[in-house]
C-alpha cells in the first residue's frame, strides 16, 4: 500500500533531497513538493493526503500558522534547523519532527513510525448495528499481531500516552499502537467525548463530576482547560446536571 505525501519547503536544496528520499520509499507517494506554505495548503484542500513534510519557517506563512489553519490534518513531520519548535510542534499534535540536516535513516526511523500509525488506524473499525435488538456496536483494536474486539458499551475510559492508547474496559485493558486522536475519531461522539490531552470518557461510564476532574470507578481523570467549555456544554445537551 502507497500512502500519499506532500512536501511543503521553500529552500530548493532541502527540498530536492526530502524529495529524493521521499523516493527512494516504496510504500510513498509523492503528491506535490511545494515551495510555499499557501501552494502546499492549496494541494491539501483538494487531494487526500495522509503524510505532509513541513518546513518551520517559510515566507507568508509560517509552517506552525499552516498547521493551525487546517481543519483536516494528515500527519504531520516538522522539518527545521532549529530545536525550539519542537515543543509547539508536539503541543499541534505533529507525528514527528526532523532537526536539520536530515539523514535518510533518520528519516527511514520517522517514516516507519508514520506507517505504523497509518496502518494501525485502519485496522480500528467500528461496526454499527442496525437494530434496537441486535448485538451493541464494538471495536477491533489491534493488539501487537492480533485483533481483540471491544464493545463500546464496556468501555469506561481511554488513555493516550504519544503513540499508544491503552482502552479500560470493564474487564479488561487493552494497549494499542495509534494515536488517541485517531481512536476519537472512531468513536460515537454522542457516547465519548475528550476531556484531556491524554483523557476520552464515556458519558455513560462517568460517576461524578468535580470541579476539575470526572471520577470513573476509582480512577480520577482531570479535565483539561481546552475542553472544560465543549465538556460542559456535552452534559448540558445531555442532561446531565
Amino acid at each position: 500500500m502507497k500512502y500519499n505525501c506532500v512536501i511543503a519547503e521553500d529552500e530548493p536544496l532541502a527540498r530536492n533531497l526530502m524529495i529524493e528520499y521521499v523516493r527512494k520509499v516504496p510504500s510513498l507517494h509523492l503528491v506535490e513538493a511545494c515551495a510555499s506554505p499557501l501552494a502546499a495548503l492549496e494541494v491539501l484542500r483538494n487531494n487526500a493526503v495522509d503524510i505532509l513534510f513541513l518546513d518551520v519557517q517559510m515566507p507568508e506563512l509560517t509552517g506552525i500558522s499552516l498547521l493551525k489553519v487546517l481543519q483536516k490534518k494528515p500527519l504531520v513531520v516538522l522539518t527545521t534547523a532549529y530545536s525550539e519548535y519542537a515543543l509547539e510542534g508536539y503541543e499541534l499534535d505533529v507525528a514527528d519532527y526532523l532537526l536539520k540536516p536530515i539523514t535518510f535513516e533518520r528519516f527511514l526511523r520517522t517514516v516507519d513510525k508514520l506507517i505504523q500509525r497509518l496502518e494501525s488506524k485502519t485496522t480500528t473499525v467500528v461496526v454499527e448495528k442496525p437494530t434496537a435488538d441486535a448485538a451493541a456496536p464494538f471495536v477491533f483494536v489491534k493488539d501487537g499481531t492480533k485483533l481483540v474486539k471491544v464493545r463500546l458499551d464496556d468501555i469506561l475510559y481511554v488513555e493516550g500516552l504519544k503513540d499508544y492508547v491503552t482502552i479500560h474496559t470493564r474487564t479488561q485493558k487493552v494497549v494499542s499502537l495509534q494515536r488517541l486522536k485517531a481512536l476519537e475519531e472512531q468513536l460515537p461522539a454522542s457516547k465519548f467525548i475528550r476531556i484531556h490531552n491524554s483523557f476520552i470518557v464515556s458519558l455513560d461510564a462517568i460517576d461524578v463530576i468535580h470541579k476539575g476532574d470526572v471520577q470513573i470507578g476509582q480512577a480520577i481523570l482531570p479535565i483539561g482547560d481546552t475542553y472544560k467549555k465543549s465538556f460542559k456544554e456535552f452534559i448540558d445537551r445531555n442532561h446531565m446536571q
